[in-house]
């Protein structure tokens, strides 16, 4: 506020509307007396200036019509503008009621003082604002070098979105854009304008607009369609060899602002095609609010985002774990600077490290854990299982202790749809996990997992890796013409696990409506024709067979696991009694599962893969272990 009284602008801004204050008041006088000069007080009117601007000019200055530029007079200042207009009318008559009782006042002039008022200053700061979009326009002509480059585009959803693009094109003549029309499915808005410029067609109609117009790119502005919808825009823009970028969804724009700045080309992503997780957000805050934090594999995709995510709900310290010293500067970094959360303690080392473990927990006293810690790599794990056993079993079971030892109250493990009937390592690891999970239960920390399909973008996810493949000319390798998978984004992992947080009682495994699975085929020419391409004529797709542990579809439901509603719309939950192999109580279930355990730990301290497998059986019978060899 101070810096605001050190601006000139402020004085000629004040100095403005109190002449605009005098000459309204004369005004309502004049009409009220039909210009009868010999009938105006003017004694009155000048008695009545004197306290009138100053009371005017603190009512104004009180509900904000001072602190924004006039030049960028929006709706939202009319409505400020009006509050004020009828707040300074309403005191005045109040102060003349109070005084006198309205003797020798008509009430008609404080009325139309009001309006006149608002009339008046309204005019000045529209006049304001068009003077400099017209100077603007007149920049963009005297420039010979924008002028000739002028990019001509046509917005694609004539909403909200598409109507503030177009308004900032107008505004902004550095943008260098000039929008030739809309276009939109809804046939009401068909011929109708928007700031002069009119609604063309809808999207099927796309080709035959193109033919008459002179369009170098097409901006998509449709922030709430779906993955359906989005894929038949991409596919009309593509047949008319048309560069395209779009609009964020809804959900990446701050605080309702759009911008032209961030249009991106399209990603997989956005044809993915589900809406966004509608959070719980007065749950996940009670039990994250004012709470310590611990989330271990703070760096990896799913760990960091995690991390962004529980920062928005001001837990009182955020202690992040992982044993990569990049990955781990890099979040720890993101936060404090990007984020500004300053409560924050990163920690470099292992989760298996218990002595390690027991230091963190007896320091920090952590109340709320979120388990990403884990290696994921499929073909990695058969090669080198004692990693899975010590990363994945030992480490999960090292955390999960010291979560019980210390009065943890909710523990939330991060799985896989790889441990449903796995066929490989790393999913058979994941799964003795989750029975990990369940055998705690009953010690006084509500412990729950989330089992994910496939992360769009995280470390190791396919797409990246078809990405290089496509900008290096191809081909793009698929292990299998038939094979699909479960796919979910980065940010609905992570709004998954916060949610399942609020949800779990004991033993629970938590999974997302994902839909259904999707073809990696089918996602490999996607991603190539978003690049512009052609498949199987630009880019060449080579089916090189499963490889060691692959399955052709993935599942997310396991033997003996019943699957149930939440009474969250996207969310399910699989419960099991966490008894297995003739187990009657979680007591004996425990002892059964941390003796195999114990022996699978020494076997993966000689590198005995074949034991290693053959133990993995034992434990998660519905586990096919495959013939291969270790790198040792």
């Amino acid at each position: 506020m101070y810096s605001q009284f050190k601006n000139p602008n402020f004085y000629l801004m004040v100095l403005t509307d109190a002449l605009i204050f005098t000459a309204s008041l004369y005004l309502s006088y004049f009409f009220r007396f039909d210009f009868a000069f010999d009938s105006i007080k003017f004694n009155q009117i000048s008695s009545l200036l004197i306290w009138i601007i100053p009371l005017k000019v603190f009512v104004f200055f009180t509900v904000g019509l001072y602190r924004g530029m006039w030049r960028y007079t929006s709706v939202r200042d009319f409505w400020l503008l009006a509050q004020g207009c009828f707040l300074a009318s309403v005191l005045i008559m109040v102060v003349i009621l109070t005084i006198n009782r309205f003797v020798g006042y008509s009430r008609s002039i404080f009325i139309a003082d009001g309006m006149i008022t608002f009339v008046l200053t309204g005019a000045i700061r529209i006049t304001i604002r068009s003077f400099f979009a017209i100077l603007g326009n007149q920049m963009t002509n005297i420039t010979p070098s924008l002028t000739t480059n002028l990019t001509r585009v046509l917005i694609i959803g004539a909403g909200d979105a598409g109507e503030k693009i177009l308004r900032e094109t107008i505004d902004n003549y550095k943008l260098n854009y000039e929008v030739v029309g809309f276009i939109d499915d809804d046939l009401q808005k068909q011929g109708r304008t928007i700031h002069g410029i009119r609604v063309l067609g809808t999207v099927d109609r796309l080709a035959k607009i193109l033919k008459r117009e002179t369009v170098h790119q097409i901006l998509i502005a449709v922030p709430s369609a779906n993955g359906d919808q989005i894929r038949r825009i991409v596919e009309n823009c593509q047949k008319c060899n048309v560069s395209y970028k779009i609009l964020p969804g809804i959900g990446d724009l701050i605080d309702g602002r759009v911008s032209v700045k961030l249009l991106r080309d399209i990603s997989y992503e956005d044809l993915l095609g589900r809406s966004p997780v509608q959070l719980k957000i007065k749950d996940i805050r009670n039990y994250l609010d004012n709470k310590t934090i611990l989330v271990t594999g703070c760096g990896g995709s799913i760990g960091s985002e995690l991390c962004r995510q529980v920062i928005k709900y001001q837990p009182h310290k955020l202690i992040l774990l992982d044993s990569s010293e990049s990955n781990l500067f890099d979040i720890h970094m993101e936060i404090l600077n990007e984020y500004f959360y300053r409560n924050c303690e990163a920690i470099l080392g292992c989760v298996q490290d218990e002595n390690l473990m027991k230091d963190v927990f007896e320091k920090y006293k952590p109340e709320v854990v979120f388990h990403a810690a884990a290696y994921k790599h499929v073909p990695m794990m058969e090669k080198n299982p004692w990693q899975a056993v010590y990363n994945n079993i030992i480490a999960s079971r090292v955390v999960m202790e010291m979560a019980v030892r210390h009065h943890v109250e909710r523990f939330v493990l991060v799985s896989t749809d790889k441990a449903v009937r796995p066929t490989n390592v790393m999913g058979a690891s994941k799964r003795v996990t989750e029975l990990i999970m369940q055998c705690q239960q009953g010690n006084g920390t509500r412990f729950m997992a989330v089992r994910f399909g496939n992360v769009i973008g995280s470390s190791g996810s396919v797409i990246p890796l078809f990405r290089r493949q496509i900008e290096q000319g191809g081909p793009v390798t698929v292990t299998h013409p038939e094979i699909n998978r479960f796919f979910m984004t980065i940010p609905e992992a992570a709004q998954m696990i916060l949610q399942a947080g609020t949800m779990g009682e004991g033993g629970e495994i938590f999974i997302l409506r994902m839909g259904t699975p999707i073809k990696i085929a089918d996602m490999a020419r996607d991603l190539i024709r978003l690049s512009g391409k052609e498949p199987d004529l630009d880019i060449k797709i080579v089916f090189t067979g499963l490889r060691e542990g692959e399955k052709l579809y993935e599942e997310l439901i396991t033997v003996g696991e019943d699957i149930l509603p939440t009474d969250h719309k996207k969310v399910m939950v699989l419960r099991s009694n966490g008894f297995f192999n003739g187990a009657k109580n979680s007591q004996e279930a425990r002892k059964y599962l941390y003796d195999k355990l114990d022996e699978l730990a020494k076997m993966a301290d000689e590198h005995d893969a074949r034991g290693i497998k053959k133990k993995l059986k034992e434990i998660v019978p519905e586990y096919i272990p495959q013939e291969n060899e270790s790198v040792v």
